[in-house]
């Protein structure tokens, strides 16, 4: 149980910032009316992207080691929260939203909140770039909202018809 404890990592330079925005993320996800989204697809969404997320980390955090959230050899509470519930939770409000009308002012509204997100990460001391620079995560950030995101959605409703 002690190595359990030690190794989620909750003396993380701040690790108060991603559990308070995983929790404010995901809590908002699940509880905000749903407009656009099923909870089938919240529910398929919510495996994909995490899937994703956590594959996308094992390659550019930890093979690459393009930047470090926490502790660099640890996956601790805030990595856990991060990479389950920040990506899946910001998928779900954007797809929640998504119309054809909003696409692109919900996609760069979207990447700025993702920004911000990031920048908060930094700012706390929870995460540090590596190679790494926010510019190749504008550009990750508008590919995910504005391309795979909207293609993720209709495959999940054309495999439904």
């Amino acid at each position: 149980m002690q190595k359990f404890i030690e190794n989620l990592d909750l003396g993380a330079k701040g690790l108060w910032f991603p559990v308070i925005i995983s929790i404010l993320l995901a809590t908002t996800a699940l509880f905000i009316r749903k407009k656009n989204i099923t909870w089938r697809e919240i529910y398929i969404t919510f495996g994909v992207v995490g899937f994703v997320t956590w594959f996308s980390d094992g390659m550019i955090a930890r093979v690459i080691d393009m930047f470090d959230i926490g502790h660099p050899k640890k996956a601790g509470l805030g990595d856990i929260l991060s990479y389950t519930f920040i990506p899946t939770s910001l998928s779900i409000l954007y797809l929640n939203y998504l119309t054809r009308n909003n696409k692109w002012r919900l996609t760069i509204g979207f990447t700025f909140l993702s920004l911000l997100v990031e920048f908060g990460m930094i700012h706390s001391g929870y995460m540090k770039y590596k190679g790494w620079n926010w510019y190749i995560s504008i550009l990750t950030f508008l590919l995910a909202f504005g391309y795979l995101l909207p293609k993720h959605i209709s495959i999940i409703r054309s495999d439904s018809k």
